[in-house]
């Protein structure tokens, strides 16, 4: 059997010591940070180190059973996030649970940083969250302008490991934390969960340059995994590409880990791209084996038609119809995860074989 060779030179990334230390100095910038610059200096100092000896990960242990080699040691924090994605699927799949909504406010805009007012987008998801909780269902809002408004929030973006070998691209994602290169703090260890435990999930987002904004998209890439990820590292020595294409080229099964779960989509724009972005994500979600919750519930919509960005509000609060499949949206998929709970929601495929499981 062929097993592909994996490809090499892009070149040499690493950085000098006189350029890390400028890189990092760039947090301590603020004259406020002058009384404490000797202790500065020495977390920089071992900062260098770190990443000088390429510390990826300090804090491991073995994976333990399982696993495919459970005296492999992987990082805590992925086993960690394993274990409450574990805990989601149970909640998720406990027949006396409470049904639950994702709600995703895909915004970036909030009332409280640089655009000083709130967004269009946040306003309707509020009605779509009247909604859900009316109907005593739980729901669980996820407001992605937390990524612009709030310190030390971020998704750190898709290394795309999965162009290597899918195999190597590990459900949970492996790439971070990573401490050598200072990329920690990755919000989607939090929402990886969050969405293995929802039977349903609205997503609500507004157009930017005919696209998503960068905020969902950073979501986006980052469920990659999620659809055919490797939930074993062990299998691939951690990151070791030759191993992944060996086990890719010996057979995948692709499991699609978030597969019939039920969504509706709100997309609003002001003059162009509304319905692109509309079909892309629609696209993207049914590609993972989720669920269109119903027709109603997946919606393209102009606010104030090429009408000044400054009384864009004033013409979401004109726009009763518009307010109304907002709402009828969220009661369709509030519907549609109740039929598919209790085992009446149509699924026609369900006994066919992908030819395609990629």
């Amino acid at each position: 059997m062929h097993i592909p060779d994996v490809r090499k030179g892009q070149g040499d990334v690493k950085l000098s010591r006189a350029e890390f230390e400028r890189r990092l100095r760039e947090r301590f910038s603020d004259p406020a940070f002058d009384a404490v610059s000797r202790e500065i200096q020495a977390v920089v100092d071992v900062a260098w180190t770190n990443y000088d000896k390429y510390h990826k990960s300090p804090h491991h242990r073995k994976a333990g059973p399982g696993f495919a080699d459970p005296e492999f040691e992987l990082p805590i924090e992925w086993l960690e996030t394993k274990e409450r994605i574990e805990a989601a699927r149970r909640e998720h799949d406990d027949p006396a649970g409470r049904s639950r909504i994702l709600l995703i406010c895909a915004s970036a805009r909030h009332d409280q940083t640089c655009p000083g007012e709130m967004s269009k987008t946040f306003r309707l998801v509020q009605m779509a969250r009247e909604e859900i909780e009316r109907a005593n269902v739980s729901c669980d809002l996820l407001d992605l302008s937390m990524l612009t408004a709030q310190y030390g929030r971020q998704i750190l973006p898709c290394k795309a490991c999965v162009s290597t070998a899918m195999p190597l691209c590990h459900w949970p994602c492996s790439c971070y934390p990573n401490h050598a290169l200072g990329q920690v703090d990755d919000w989607m260890n939090e929402l990886y969960p969050r969405w293995v435990a929802a039977h349903g999930v609205m997503i609500v987002t507004p157009v930017y340059w005919y696209q998503a904004p960068s905020v969902l998209k950073l979501m986006i890439d980052r469920l990659v995994c999620a659809d055919g990820g490797n939930p074993d590292p062990t299998t691939t020595r951690g990151k070791n590409p030759a191993k992944a294409k060996e086990l890719e080229m010996n057979g995948w099964s692709y499991p699609r880990h978030l597969a019939n779960r039920l969504f509706a989509i709100i997309v609003h724009g002001d003059a162009a791209g509304a319905e692109t972005l509309r079909r892309s994500l629609a696209d993207w979600l049914t590609d993972m084996e989720l669920l269109p919750a119903a027709p109603s519930a997946v919606v393209d919509r102009y606010v104030g038609y090429y009408e000044p960005y400054a009384t864009s509000h004033e013409a979401l609060d004109r726009d009763h119809s518009f307010q109304e499949e907002t709402r009828n949206a969220a009661r369709a998929l509030v519907e549609a995860v109740a039929l598919a709970r209790s085992g009446h929601f149509p699924k026609a495929d369900q006994r066919l074989r992908d030819p395609r499981p990629k």
